[in-house]
């Protein structure tokens, strides 16, 4: 990853969520005193953005493309004056414009579902797949969209891997100037079978999990300006971060390597926020 200038960018088409993460975007990239860069993808085949002779863009497939990008622009720049806006056309399918436009940017905003998704979709193709695949963070920009809420900014911690998205978060929160809550959600073993488990094991079990989010938490003691708390819920770690989405301007996701051949990118309690969330959710690669 070779990142650093500050750059955030928002991949453009002419839905609502695209805007609305268009907004969100802008304002993140001015307040890291960096730029926006707005991709629009035109799509990957010659019969979709070609003439006959594959010799380039039709002129109205251009012009349409090149007019939403200028509407783009025009609109962020009126909103936020000063902030650099750059404006890319790519010929290929929209994840894949996004992912390729964004080597040297610092984060990554999209929306919840583009132009070809169903309307009855949570979550469209293309989040999921910028999501799983990008090797920087990923906002996707949904429900409530603020820089500000009463619980700043969720972090849902699964194991001491978990580092490198708190300390996305806590730099994040420092420019906002909100607070970072960590939640590590846990389930004793004995409720998964027919044996109550005993109270010293219970206690033990707990001790464990509260020494693993301890031990997360460590990386605040480097944001001493971030007001910092942690949470041990006894729930379903997925539940327990949507309800605490509820209170929140972001919810921070780390996102671990694949497990195993057939593993998946996104487990499914990242699969789970991502469509239940009620504010943006951020991937942190781990």
């Amino acid at each position: 990853m070779t990142s650093g200038n500050g750059t955030v960018l928002a991949g453009l088409d002419d839905t609502s969520h695209s805007w609305l993460a268009v907004d969100w975007a802008a304002s993140e990239a001015g307040l890291r005193g960096g730029a926006l860069r707005l991709v629009h993808a035109v799509g990957p085949g010659p019969e979709i953005g070609y003439d006959e002779t594959g010799a380039g863009l039709t002129r109205q497939v251009f012009e349409v493309a090149t007019s939403m990008l200028d509407d783009g622009r025009a609109r962020v720049g009126a909103a936020h004056p000063g902030l650099p806006i750059e404006a890319l056309l790519a010929h290929a399918s929209p994840a894949e414009a996004i992912l390729d436009a964004a080597e040297d940017a610092d984060l990554i905003v999209v929306g919840t579902r583009g132009r070809g998704g169903f309307a009855g979709l949570l979550l469209g193709s293309v989040s999921l797949k910028v999501a799983a695949h990008a090797d920087r963070p990923v906002i996707v920009a949904r429900g409530r969209l603020s820089h500000a809420a009463e619980d700043g900014i969720v972090v849902g911690v699964r194991d001491e891997r978990d580092e490198t998205a708190l300390r996305f978060a806590l730099a994040v929160a420092g420019r906002w100037q909100t607070g970072v809550r960590l939640i590590h959600a846990w389930s004793p073993v004995g409720r998964a079978g027919l044996v109550v488990p005993q109270m010293d094991s219970l206690d033990e079990e707990q001790r464990a999990h509260r020494e693993l989010l301890d031990r997360v938490a460590r990386s605040a003691a480097d944001y001493p300006q971030v007001p910092v708390d942690t949470e041990l819920a006894v729930d379903a770690p997925a539940a327990a971060v949507v309800e605490a989405s509820k209170r929140a301007a972001l919810v921070v996701l780390p996102r671990h390597p694949a497990e195993g051949r057939l593993g998946l990118r996104l487990g499914s309690v990242t699969h789970a926020v991502l469509h239940h969330a009620a504010c943006p959710v951020a991937i942190v690669p781990t």
